[in-house]
């Protein structure tokens, strides 16, 4: 049993940010199910728990319980809505690190699923519509998540066709926007505060598409945030670093102006004609350079 969960933790350890984002959501997919069948063992009706990991629509209660905010986009209880939805995390998922970063994905991921819980959280508390069910309705599952990404890639890359069976091929931005309307005609269906969620995560994902246009990676302060939290505890090594450069004072000052001179050439060309006119190595340095 033990090399089991070693293998397991060993391979969620060398998986890519895409592989965890599924390892987590099946993960705790099977804890969720496999605490159900005990609760069912001893007659306890429901489950117990899972509304601590899903997010109310009541405000007072978030007010409570404040981490659903972000548990809710890993919860799944049925079978076939983990299944879809893992489906489109992988499928998209490997899309969107064609054209952007793990960390980028990781990023989107928690930050679409956060503009997906404040809409559902408003539309529950302003349309007169849910004023009856607002104070028991709740919200689970990795959709509004998934549909950021989903819509980041087709709003990034509005020229790419995927093949669909019995369709053949089709732009993935003719899919995101069909997807779309689906989800504003079901927004009074028994799945309602699903599809509002869904078009949160939708929207926050074309957002991020015509930011990173611009050069602004609407990903980069969760992730900074993410690093804190990843790094919260943990004592830095106390450590003396001297540099040695072997080059005069006058040889760094000459590269020191080059390489302000070539960013300001980057940026005027991404003014002019936008992100996808910059060369893989143009993207690197100003990548590179937003670090410092």
């Amino acid at each position: 049993m033990d090399g089991i969960f070693t293998n397991l933790k060993r391979m969620f350890q060398s998986g890519n940010i895409l592989s965890k984002l599924i390892y987590i959501n099946v993960g705790l997919f099977i804890l969720i199910r496999l605490a159900s069948v005990l609760f069912m063992l001893f007659n306890v009706q429901g489950v117990p728990f899972l509304q601590y990991l899903q997010l109310p629509a009541s405000p007072e209660l978030l007010l409570f319980r404040p981490w659903t905010l972000f548990t809710y986009m890993f919860t799944h209880f049925d079978f076939l809505h983990i299944l879809f939805n893992m489906l489109w995390l992988y499928w998209f998922g490997g899309l969107f690190l064609n054209f952007f970063n793990e960390r980028q994905l990781g990023g989107l991921y928690i930050l679409g699923g956060l503009a997906g819980a404040i809409l559902f959280v408003l539309a529950y508390n302003i349309f007169p519509y849910f004023q009856n069910v607002a104070s028991f309705s709740y919200l689970m599952g990795a959709s509004a998540s998934v549909m950021a990404i989903v819509f980041a890639v087709s709003f990034y890359r509005k020229d790419l066709e995927i093949n669909l069976f019995l369709i053949g091929r089709i732009k993935l931005i003719y899919l995101a926007i069909f997807t779309l309307v689906i989800d504003l005609l079901a927004m009074t269906s028994d799945n309602a505060g699903g599809h509002i969620a869904h078009i949160g995560g939708a929207l926050f994902g074309m957002w991020f598409a015509s930011r990173i246009r611009n050069g602004k990676d609407l990903t980069a302060p969760m992730n900074r945030l993410i690093d804190w939290f990843v790094n919260l505890g943990k004592r830095k090594p106390k450590m003396r670093v001297t540099y040695k450069r072997n080059e005069t004072d006058y040889e760094y000052n000459a590269r020191k102006h080059q390489e302000s001179v070539d960013l300001d050439t980057i940026l005027d060309k991404l003014k002019r004609s936008g992100y996808e006119s910059l060369s893989a190595e143009e993207k690197k340095r100003l990548f590179d350079a937003s670090k410092k």
